[in-house]
Parts: structure tokens; C-alpha cells; sequence
């Protein structure tokens, strides 16, 4: 099983949240979760003008052993206009535009897409159950 929380946090709004938002899939093989603007195909959505998220900016894939992979999908843009970083514990790996990074099992963390032009941030805390 792989839970998801989601807030989207703005500096601006004095560290006030857009909203919190839970998702979970069982780790079954193929099951996939996103998270981005789109809400007609990700579990997880960000406000519609934070246009530093794609339409569908994270994937979430079991793969065939059970265990979940995380890949930033490529927007329509060649460059991002955001940043984003794998953190377990005091560990932060980024994660590069178009590349997947597994997720730890029987273990937490979180996924934190940074806009880079405004003080916004997108956390994704997940929980992957062994």
C-alpha cells in the first residue's frame, strides 16, 4: 500500500495551506496515482493557476515486485519552471525532469516540488507500506 498526502503551501499566504488532499493505492503491480493540475486523471490536485505543476507533474508506479517508483513527467515545456526533490529523513535527492527515483519500502518521506519564480511549494508526503 502507498499513502499520499498533499499540501500546497504558499509563502505569500503567510504559510497558509490550499489545501490538504489524501490518496492510497494498494501495491499492487501496474497501480499508478498522480499527482498534478489535472483533476480528471490525478488522485492529487494543485490549485489550477500554479502553473509551475504540469497537468500531470508527478507518477506514482508499482512496479512488478510491489515496490513504487516516482517519476517527474515532461511537460509541454522544454525547461521546468519548478524544482523537485526526493527527502527521507535528513537525505534530499533531487529528481531530475523526466526521471524516476524509487521509493523507499516500509518506509516514509516526501516529495516537494518547488516553484521557482514565487515562494510556493507543493509537498507530497508518502508512506509505503513493506
Amino acid at each position: 500500500m502507498l499513502e499520499l498526502t498533499m499540501a500546497a503551501v504558499s509563502a505569500a499566504e503567510e504559510g497558509a495551506t490550499a489545501g490538504m488532499q489524501m490518496a492510497d493505492a494498494p501495491s499492487d503491480p501496474g497501480a499508478v496515482l498522480r499527482v498534478g493540475r489535472d483533476q480528471s486523471v490525478c488522485r492529487l490536485s494543485t490549485p489550477d493557476d500554479w502553473l509551475f505543476v504540469s497537468r500531470v507533474h508527478l507518477e506514482f508506479l508499482c512496479g512488478p515486485e510491489g515496490g513504487w517508483q516516482v517519476t517527474w513527467l515532461q511537460g509541454s515545456q522544454p525547461e521546468p519552471s519548478s524544482e523537485v526533490h526526493l527527502v527521507v529523513g535528513q537525505y534530499a535527492q533531487p529528481l531530475v525532469y523526466g526521471g524516476t527515483i524509487p521509493l523507499p519500502r516500509g518506509g516514509n518521506g516526501e516529495i516537494v516540488i518547488r516553484d521557482r519564480t514565487a515562494p510556493r511549494t507543493v509537498n507530497v508526503g508518502f508512506y509505503h507500506e513493506d
